[in-house]
């Protein structure tokens, strides 16, 4: 049965009736009788019936609008459409489309006058160039006659204290252009949620596997070579492309995207080339001692800005700066004021930014986790991440390259490799694995303690295959219960969190929120120690939290949930992008686009069969 509709007017009648909020949504929450008569082309009536199909019936009319119709031609299918179903369609041929840029003359009208900091906002969007990439430079110079853009060539240097020197005039970092036919343009780059125009390094690989999966290696290729143009040109992978992030980089997966893209492609020459730079990047972002390598050997994050990261909303440190400005009678914006411009000079503060943005380098910003001391902590997750690095190197040149890379005149074979994870693998049992309790936990290098702060990242070391089969039997046995919530893992237990009150504020990595990486990680993880059940159990949980949600919400999926509610109403200090949109969510949010489409892939088709007939999982497990 198809139906054939004057879009603007059913729209108008569907709202007028259904939308009693106003919010130009059709959700659990309206108060609308739940049913609207349609008519079909062979003149058949139809009624739609509850919140979910009625919703589905205004997001069809929505696409055929974005479309340019006047008339819509909606099949039956798609207002009964299976829960999962549709949820993975979207993502497969909506939303990745709606979260794909350029950074080219085609894409670049997205970013005239785009911040997400209202305080950032100037009149000319400002692009900042490398110092060797001419064409780049060239082309957007060129621009500048047809857009409000400037192009700003950096430095060949790029230093902390020209970073600072520069937050006073953000703008965006040109990313890797292509050129054929004596034709420029952007590769695509696929972004973390609606309001941003920016790539991000560790989003950017949980986004690759639903890319993968979904058919569109293509842009998880993108990704990659995105990441190595950012090596190459602004010495590591950014938090993203933007000016205030030069001194800061993300969790390193790049070992990971290129192995993963290359099972795809079989591109030897491709992977060759960025197996070059992945083995620069190991050896000059992570491995420089007394920067992100310590002295025990294990690695930190050690983002090199100085003063307040400028991003952060007006009123963010105020609580933070209040102290430090009440003692010498000065407001707290003229306090600041007069500290960025090195006019005050305060130590702790020094100390205090420092380790606020290797939170954010961490990708976990926040988490009281690693809130005041994150540059002082050799993290779990870190250390697994590089040992996956380690154990991928040597896999790669074992297998691709006949046990020999050379690099520089420098011979790479995989039992250099190896030995190097052998060794992080000891490094991390003495000083992350805590035997008594069962788990793996931050290691704080200056106060030669563990932390007792337990976190979802304690299993990263089952992704990665740095942990032994008693150790993740006890990781299985001892922490998956104290983390597993209705709808999935939660970022920590209740308890480590401590005393949530106005003074000391709910961190949205922490408990009760659950995040689609985190997920992922140990998904993924678990497969590798033989943890099928649990497997099984922790995807459906997630699934059915997201299914849900988007049945009673309008299709909605957002950047996170509360697992403990199983709710995408969530408070957090940055909101939850995803859920502000009308008629039609048009993009979700990446990376948990991408672990719907990777659970689905993992989960068996009794339980996908269950999870569209949204049987909840106390009835399961």
């Amino acid at each position: 049965m198809i139906f054939q509709l004057n879009i603007e007017d059913t729209l108008s009648k569907l709202l007028q009736q259904e939308d009693t909020d106003g919010d130009k949504k059709i959700t659990i929450e309206d108060k609308g009788p739940k049913s609207f008569e349609l008519v079909s082309k062979n003149g058949k009536k139809y009624i739609v019936n509850n919140t979910y199909h009625l919703s589905n019936l205004l997001q069809e009319l929505v696409i055929s609008k974005n479309e340019g119709l006047i008339t819509a031609q909606i099949p039956l299918n798609h207002i009964e459409e299976l829960p999962v179903d549709r949820v993975s369609r979207m993502i497969k041929d909506y939303f990745w489309n709606g979260l794909t840029r350029t950074l080219d003359e085609k894409g670049i009208k997205n970013l005239i006058n785009d911040s997400k900091n209202e305080a950032l906002i100037s009149n000319n969007l400002r692009v900042y160039i490398p110092f060797k990439d001419e064409i780049a430079f060239k082309y957007y110079k060129k621009l500048e006659s047809t857009f409000p853009i400037e192009a700003i060539k950096l430095p060949e240097k790029i230093t902390p204290k020209f970073v600072k020197n520069i937050n006073t005039k953000p703008g965006i970092l040109s990313l890797k252009l292509e050129e054929e036919n004596e034709k420029i343009s952007g590769i695509p780059f696929v972004v973390p949620g609606g309001r941003f125009n920016e790539m991000y390094g560790w989003d950017s690989y949980f986004q690759s596997i639903g890319l993968i999966i979904d058919g569109k290696v293509t842009l998880a290729k993108a990704a990659a070579e995105h990441f190595q143009y950012e090596i190459e040109h602004y010495g590591k992978i950014l938090n993203a492309n933007r000016s205030y992030y030069l001194t800061r980089t993300q969790p390193p997966f790049y070992s990971s995207l290129i192995t993963e893209v290359f099972e795809v492609t079989d591109d030897k020459k491709w992977l060759k080339s960025n197996l070059i730079t992945a083995i620069f990047e190991y050896e000059t972002v992570w491995m420089t001692a007394g920067n992100r390598l310590t002295k025990n050997g294990l690695n930190r994050y050690l983002a090199e800005g100085i003063g307040m990261p400028p991003e952060c909303e007006e009123g963010h440190f105020d609580a933070i700066v209040k102290p430090f400005a009440d003692e010498i009678k000065l407001s707290i914006g003229l306090y600041l004021e007069k500290y960025q411009l090195g006019e005050i000079k305060n130590k702790t503060l020094d100390t205090y930014f420092i380790n606020d943005r290797s939170v954010r380098e961490s990708g976990h910003d926040t988490s009281y986790r690693i809130d005041g001391n994150c540059a002082d902590l050799n993290l779990v997750e870190l250390n697994a991440l590089l040992f996956k690095y380690e154990t991928d190197f040597a896999a790669l040149i074992k297998d691709e390259f006949n046990d020999k890379l050379v690099v520089n005149s420098k011979t790479y074979t995989s039992s250099y490799w190896l030995e190097k994870a052998k060794n992080r693998q000891e490094k991390a049992n003495h000083y992350l694995w805590n035997e008594t309790k069962g788990l793996y936990l931050d290691y704080n290098f200056k106060t030669t303690k563990q932390s007792n702060f337990i976190a979802a990242t304690t299993f990263t070391p089952l992704w990665s295959k740095m942990a032994s089969q008693e150790q993740a039997e006890s990781l299985v046995k001892n922490i998956l219960p104290l983390l597993i919530e209705q709808g999935g893992i939660a970022g920590s237990t209740k308890e480590s969190i401590g005393l949530i009150s106005n003074e000391r504020p709910q961190r949205q990595w922490d408990y009760p929120n659950g995040w689609a990486p985190h997920q992922m990680l140990i998904w993924k993880g678990l497969i590798n120690y033989g943890f099928i059940d649990a497997t099984q159990e922790l995807i459906y949980r997630w699934l059915y939290m997201i299914t849900k949600n988007a049945v009673d919400y309008n299709g909605t999926i957002p950047e996170k949930y509360d697992v403990l509610e199983a709710t995408h109403k969530v408070f957090a200090e940055y909101g939850n992008v995803g859920t502000d949109f009308e008629y039609i969510t048009q993009e979700g949010f990446g990376w948990m686009n991408a672990s719907y489409q990777y659970g689905l892939s993992l989960l068996k088709k009794e339980y996908v069969t269950s999870l569209n007939n949204l049987i909840h999982p106390k009835i399961i497990f």
